[in-house]
């Protein structure tokens, strides 16, 4: 048992290796999705991976202008304030189908049938066409999602995110308060299996939603750790999203997140405090005009079902209690670096190496950007001697895949040193 233990941990950290290679040659600091005023939809069945080495039945919706193949989540859709948007939606599933636009108003829908909360696509492999129009009044995040059954399609994966943007660039919304340096999303959903596979098999009219468990969690529709990889890389072509937030030192994320999901996720983020500075789309001001002066600073994001928020993360390391820089006495400060404990000592006596564990993400050396001796075969994961957080559910059960620990809904922050790029 010990030399299979090891060798799955081996295992494990070539996956991981293989993925960190993979984010540094391509990850981006922006929302991926699809811009523009005009989207072509058709709702399709595909299969999703799991983080426990399973393939699933899944609904979603295909971006036609481009691969045409269904993801999960959907095509995440970037537009400006005040853009017309239309999506024109076909349906090749053996249900009828719709897509509901929370938080957006005046929506309107042309041909289709009429549904019990808007009109639908029915399912005709893919002839007829149904166009709803809205105009993005507001800015922030929004979801999307199948007004159908959607206790059922939402699982089956029929959702996706809407980001509006503001007129003035790396706003959250019209305040200079709410500026950021980088943009990521967190869409946070769970499937049951039992579910997909009673859909995959032809027995959906046995599917039982009172008695729905969900044993597996996602960010971005991925499980960790594929969370870590690349966006768009070829081996999960239904999930093209990652979740692998960066930032330099003194810089701002900001934090799209948004639970389209059936249960609460406690999205928990290492390393600092996040101030929610918007939910469903609101800044949380006082008056017009005032800013984020209601924000809510806090170590976890209660996300509820159906509710998003956006949320300023920031990291110094102000408060450690160490130069985390390791500069030395007489060195000029770079920009942006907080080090009140500049020049003194590291403040505690560490032990000899050899008593010592060293995790992959680990680069020998306490200090940011700095690398320092490890014992043969430790480290390795973290290429630019950046500072690793992990972001995660607070449901602990969550960090699984259907049991298998690590994977579910978790990924990593990255403090990367001054003058390493993030795209």
């Amino acid at each position: 048992m010990t030399h299979l233990t090891s060798r799955l941990e081996r295992l494990f950290a070539a996956v991981l290796l293989l993925l960190i290679c993979s984010w540094h040659a391509g990850a981006h600091a922006v929302v991926d999705g699809v811009t523009g005023t005009t989207f072509n939809f058709t709702a399709r069945a595909d299969y999703v991976s799991t983080g426990d080495g399973e393939s699933l039945l899944a609904w979603g919706y295909a971006n036609d202008d481009s691969t045409g193949i269904m993801q999960y989540p959907g095509p995440t859709l970037i537009v400006n304030q005040g853009d017309t948007v239309t999506i024109n939606l076909r349906n090749e599933l053996p249900v009828p189908v719709s897509i509901v636009f929370p938080g957006q108003q005046g929506v309107t829908a042309t041909a289709g049938s009429p549904g019990l909360l808007t009109t639908e696509v029915p399912p005709d492999n893919g002839l007829s066409v149904v166009s709803y129009t809205f105009t993005a009044t507001h800015a922030g995040t929004y979801l999307y999602y199948s007004g159908t059954r959607p206790e059922l399609q939402a699982e089956m994966g029929l959702l996706g995110a809407i980001v509006v943007r503001p007129a003035t660039a790396n706003q959250a919304y019209a305040h200079a308060a709410t500026s950021y340096d980088h943009e990521y999303l967190f869409l946070l959903t769970e499937m049951d299996p039992v579910i997909h596979n009673l859909v995959d098999t032809g027995l959906i009219d046995l599917v039982d939603n009172t008695t729905a468990r969900p044993v597996l969690w996602f960010i971005n529709g991925r499980n960790a750790p594929d969370t870590l990889a690349d966006a768009y890389v070829p081996w999960l072509p239904t999930q093209p999203y990652n979740s692998l937030p960066r930032m330099h030192p003194g810089e701002r994320i900001l934090m799209r997140v948004a639970n389209a999901g059936r249960d609460l996720h406690p999205f928990h983020h290492h390393g600092n405090n996040a101030t929610v500075i918007a939910r469903d789309g609101r800044l949380l001001e006082s008056a017009p005009g005032a800013g984020p002066d209601l924000g809510v600073s806090d170590f976890t994001i209660k996300t509820v079902p159906g509710q998003t928020y956006d949320a300023l993360f920031e990291w110094t390391g102000k408060g450690l209690n160490w130069d985390i820089y390791g500069h030395q006495p007489g060195d000029p400060m770079e920009p942006n670096e907080y080090a009140a404990d500049h020049g003194k000592p590291f403040p505690v006596v560490l032990p000899n190496q050899s008593d010592l564990t060293f995790g992959g993400f680990y680069s020998g050396s306490p200090f940011l950007g700095q690398f320092g001796a490890l014992p043969p075969g430790q480290g390795g994961l973290n290429l630019n001697a950046g500072y690793f957080h992990m972001w995660h559910s607070h449901t602990e059960v969550e960090l699984t895949s259907n049991d298998i620990f690590p994977g579910g809904m978790m990924t990593m922050v990255i403090i990367e040193p001054h003058g390493v790029p993030i795209p």
